[in-house]
């Protein structure tokens, strides 16, 4: 297990500090590698929050580049990165703000031929992808290899978050057995998405990662449901 260096001690202070985390949790998140599917607008927050952290190994696969209408809600990006890969500024960025952790750049599509090679190099997989193809890939494949998975998801005034296959944990087939066709379900271009509601859902996303890292028990089979103009959070068991 790896040791902190004295710049480490001083930037992660206020975690070493918490009661019930100390040294032996820095140092599980330093060893932990995280693989983060999507650099969008959950992404954006998650990838901030884990880097700060300290999480030693960060994955960051994202194909897309970075467009105009993204700016109110990826707050990763600003107007000089419009037309750049998502993964490869993301990384760029993120080492200025923690030169400390290591990220692996995948700036390609996820699919069925690569997900299970690139899945299994890491600890923890965070889905915060935003079409049902890659949500229902990155699951089984999780599944397949005893991964535990991270589920964040957006639309609207609506979000949703879970952790899937932890500690024998159901997933999201378990919940939804089969993925709805494409056209039944509106994206977030199509239907909209209030700007800040990605920020929440990819905080909370960093923090149930976080957990998982440190091995602390989690709520199983539960799924929230978090809407920002109207009840507010409701939590639903499967």
């Amino acid at each position: 297990m790896s040791s902190l260096s004295k710049e480490e001690l001083v930037r992660y202070h206020r975690q070493i500090i918490l009661p019930g985390f100390g040294m032996e949790g820095q140092l599980k998140i330093k060893n932990a590698r995280v693989l983060v599917v999507g650099a969008g607008g959950l992404g954006c927050p998650l990838l901030l929050y884990l880097t700060g952290a300290g999480v030693g190994t960060i994955g960051i696969i994202d194909f897309d580049t970075v467009d105009l209408s993204n700016m109110h809600r990826q707050i990763l990006f600003d107007s000089d990165d419009i037309g750049k890969n998502k993964a490869v500024v993301a990384k760029e960025k993120l080492t200025r703000k923690n030169p400390n952790v290591n990220f692996e750049i995948f700036d390609r599509v996820l699919d069925e031929r690569n997900a299970s090679e690139i899945i299994s190099r890491f600890d923890v997989i965070c889905d915060g992808s935003d079409n049902f193809l890659t949500r229902y890939l990155v699951n089984d494949t999780c599944v397949k290899q005893g991964k535990p998975l991270v589920y964040g998801s957006v639309l609207r005034y609506e979000g949703q978050l879970a952790v899937f296959n932890y500690h024998g944990g159901k997933q999201l087939r378990d919940l939804y057995p089969e993925a709805p066709e494409a056209e039944d379900v509106p994206s977030c271009s199509e239907a909209g998405v209030i700007g800040a509601l990605p920020g929440i859902i990819g905080s909370m996303m960093a923090e149930k990662c976080i957990q998982v890292i440190l091995g602390v028990e989690i709520p199983e089979n539960e799924l929230m449901l978090y809407h920002t103009f109207a009840e507010g959070i409701n939590q639903i068991q499967y």
